[in-house]
């Protein structure tokens, strides 16, 4: 069964990791998508070629969710390329880590801008349209870390805090129109980035996860497939903590 079907969504950074799980599971549900990318434009493109062929039209286009004017220049051009926006996924992150000693102001500064305001410029570049569509799922991608913090990494957790008190106002403001905001905070993700740290570390987290085993891009895929549906048709302004059973 195709959720999706005939949808089109908005995934910012697109190409790989969680987004790019993103991508495919959309694609798979029917959904057409456009997904942005800021350095890696042949990852992108295989990607848009290789999703295309699932038979839902595909778009990557290299954006910097960070910048107000890109956004609002990629709100509009999805929208002469696909002709509606139905789900807006802000995936878009970085990580600076470091003690709050050691922290530059320039990476405080860094990390605020492309976690947390990105999400403001890309739910500003969508809302008019989802406005005249009076229907709509915006889905915000925190952290765990953004539910109950992390030593070493103050600036990415109040980024990711902040995309939830964000998302509950939104929730709050559009309700009326039909519009839904809610937030996906995961866990522990497996990813390409992962897979450069050793393994000796990685199997202690597992082990502190009461499934013993980290995430796929694939569990907070199927989460978002879940939020960007009409299966959610009644959830609005909650957070989903996709994190096996690590905050319980």
């Amino acid at each position: 069964m195709k959720l999706l079907e005939g949808k089109t969504a908005i995934v910012t950074g697109g190409s790989r990791g969680i987004g790019k799980g993103i991508v495919e599971i959309f694609a798979k549900h029917g959904a057409n998508v456009a997904f942005t990318y800021s350095s890696s434009s042949e990852a992108a493109e295989t990607l848009a070629i290789k999703v295309s062929k699932l038979g839902v039209k595909v778009k990557a286009y290299q954006s910097d969710a960070a910048s107000y004017s890109d956004s609002e220049a990629l709100g509009a051009k999805v929208m002469e390329d696909f002709g509606s926006i139905d789900i807006l996924i802000n995936n878009a992150g970085i990580t600076k880590d470091n003690l709050l000693m050691r922290m530059s102001e320039e990476d405080f500064d860094k990390v605020i801008e492309v976690n947390l305001k990105s999400v403001f410029n890309m739910t500003k570049a969508v809302q008019r349209t989802m406005l005249k569509q009076r229907k709509g799922s915006i889905i915000n991608m925190s952290s765990v870390v953004g539910v109950k913090g992390n030593a070493g990494q103050t600036n990415y957790a109040a980024s990711k805090a902040g995309i939830i008190g964000f998302s509950k106002s939104v929730a709050l403001e559009l309700g009326s129109r039909d519009i839904r905001c809610n937030v996906i905070a995961p866990g522990f993700i497996e990813t390409e980035m992962t897979g450069k740290l050793d393994e000796v570390t990685v199997q202690s987290w597992r082990n502190a996860i009461p499934l013993k085993r980290g995430g796929s891009p694939d569990d907070i895929a199927n989460a978002c497939v879940f939020l960007a549906s009409d299966l959610s048709s009644y959830i609005t302004g909650q957070v989903l903590n996709v994190d096996g059973g690590m905050l319980t």
